[in-house]
């Protein structure tokens, strides 16, 4: 590679990471900063003793077992399955109909929510919390007594009471749609002799599993919309010490890569968050309402949302008309503004063809037809380069012991013969945020999971399953193992790398021709969709070049 080429590359990589870092700068999620002042209710022995539960478990409690030891409300409604704890009025069992853990067709429903002391537990609750120790309250042991509803579907919603026998009478009226989202009123009647002041509160609990617990591209953990901006807390993140927050309006929740839960407020209810871990991979939320000063004969209420359920894009953008940015529960990244486009348009060519691979192929060759114009000039500019190249050795021989004047008549042949050295970063430029737009699309969307295409590939989102010691049936080191996909994928960046000017420095020379065997091995632990994109997208660029070199008369 003369001097020139390797300015170019070095241009192109300079260029590619300041495009990276401006986008980072200008369009990064806004965050919030952590209020640390008191909360002014104090935590009671029962938030403490929510928390102490997972400390205490020596052993995970099987779920089934553990779900048959208390009375429970079934739930059901299309989406979802389960029932909620009667004591404590605990949502501690979701199931996602709609989606299984693996693609095997037998496997069980995802199990969102589930009890406390199992090995995956998470669960929701709500309360009321008061800074007189002596008035009697609810409890996670008080028994509820259902006196409406038998069964809380999108019909029949159910109302849940407890009285504390000194004239106070505490209520749940609760709904669910035909998604996700409950909707939780609590209700407290004084029909006692003195005025009461009491404090709602709700509390998320979560075990989080090792996945959980991975740093990858898609954000695990806090996510919450406070005072309308975003902040998000990866699991790591947070210690025994917690963080204190306050929020009028938004949401708050635990997410994980496609499921998640929160509790959703209304725009005026204000509420102090506190997040925290409670125990080793065992992370708690909760929140505190204004308090409500219940006279003697009067009746107070409040309302709150909890969503359980799957990350559907789609879904949460309908919700997002009424719940302020609830569809940034799905970690769109940096940019936002082409990964949820992307989505659109490849889940419109699914509804179109009936495969999501089929809508991958068709997504690129569209991505290829509107770069078209651009990398047309970027490959006639690379086959006048290898057009000229024997004209650019005999230069370089010619002045082997003069850089200066070698550089000089290099330029003088790129301005004779009309060649721009820098004209290949513009394409490189734009396809990096179309590369990690796309990788984000395939890694976050819920309807790519266990997404099949034709043949081997059963789940789009995964890495491709079929790996050399499967179809070779011959043992590979697990560092070499991988899939057909990316071997086809590395073949088309090596062919492609014939068509374009060959580095006239050794060294040059030796890098880029390790650079398909890299980048295949790298492709090789991606979704294997996105390798089936970029493979067409390489396939699809040759065809491009080798027209532009042949009208060009290059060999």
């Amino acid at each position: 590679m003369n001097k020139e080429d390797l300015k170019s590359f070095y241009l192109a990589v300079i260029l590619s990471a300041l495009v990276v870092l401006a986008v980072n700068y200008f369009f990064a999620p806004a965050k919030t900063e952590p209020v640390t002042q008191e909360i002014a209710v104090t935590a009671t022995e029962e938030e403490k003793n929510l928390a102490a539960e997972a400390e205490v478990a020596p052993v995970f409690a099987d779920v089934k077992e553990t779900l048959q030891q208390d009375k429970r409300l079934p739930i059901e409604n299309g989406s979802l399955s389960g029932s909620i704890r009667l004591k404590g009025v605990r949502f501690d069992e979701v199931l996602l109909s709609k989606y299984k853990d693996t693609i095997d067709e037998n496997s069980p429903a995802v199990q969102l929510l589930a009890p406390a002391k199992t090995a995956a537990a998470f669960f929701a609750e709500y309360g009321w919390l008061s800074s007189n120790p002596n008035l009697k309250l609810p409890n996670k042991d008080t028994l509820w007594q259902v006196v409406e509803g038998e069964k809380l579907t999108p019909q029949t919603p159910v109302t849940l009471v407890w009285r504390n026998g000194e004239g106070l009478t505490f209520k749940y009226i609760i709904s669910v749609d035909e998604n996700y989202l409950f909707n939780v009123e609590q209700i407290v009647e004084n029909q006692s002799s003195k005025d009461i002041s009491v404090v709602p509160y709700g509390l998320l609990s979560k075990r989080a599993t090792e996945d959980n617990l991975q740093r990858g591209i898609v954000h695990q953990g806090f996510t919450a919309i406070l005072d309308d901006n975003l902040k998000e807390i990866v699991y790591s993140k947070i210690d025994d010490k917690g963080e204190n927050f306050e929020t009028t309006g938004g949401w708050v929740s635990f997410t994980d890569k496609y499921w998640f839960g929160a509790f959703v407020f209304a725009d005026d209810f204000k509420a102090d968050i506190n997040l925290r871990q409670v125990a080793d991979n065992t992370f708690q939320l909760d929140y505190r309402g204004q308090a409500l000063a219940v006279k003697k004969g009067e009746t107070a209420k409040v309302a709150t949302r909890l969503y359980a359920g799957a990350k559907e894009i789609k879904l949460l953008d309908k919700y997002a008309e009424n719940i302020k940015k609830f569809d940034l529960a799905v970690d769109f990244g940096w940019y936002y503004f082409l990964t949820k486009p992307f989505f659109y348009i490849l889940d419109y060519l699914y509804q179109l063809l009936g495969n999501m691979g089929w809508a991958i192929i068709l997504f690129a060759a569209m991505l290829r037809l509107i770069l078209f114009p651009i990398a047309n000039k970027s490959f006639e500019n690379m086959s006048k380069m290898k057009k000229v190249q024997p004209k650019i050795m005999a230069i370089q021989a010619m002045y082997k012991n003069d850089k200066m004047a070698q550089q000089r008549a290099t330029m003088e042949l790129y301005k004779k013969e009309k060649i721009n050295p820098a004209a290949g970063c513009l394409p490189m430029l734009i396809q990096i945020p179309v590369f990690f737009s796309l990788y984000k699309v395939l890694v976050i969307a819920l309807e790519i999971r266990h997404a099949p295409f034709i043949g081997w590939i059963k789940d789009l989102s995964a890495p491709d399953p079929l790996t050399i010691s499967q179809w070779a049936h011959i043992w590979v080191p697990s560092a070499f193992d991988i899939g057909v996909w990316p071997l086809i994928y590395g073949l088309t960046m090596y062919l492609q790398t014939k068509l374009n000017p060959t580095p006239t420095n050794k060294d040059q020379a030796r890098m880029f021709a390790l650079m398909p065997l890299i980048f295949m091995f790298m492709f090789a632990h991606f979704a294997v969709g996105l390798v089936i994109y970029w493979t067409l997208s390489n396939v699809l660029s040759m065809i491009q070049q080798r027209v532009i070199m042949h009208k060009n008369g290059v060999k």
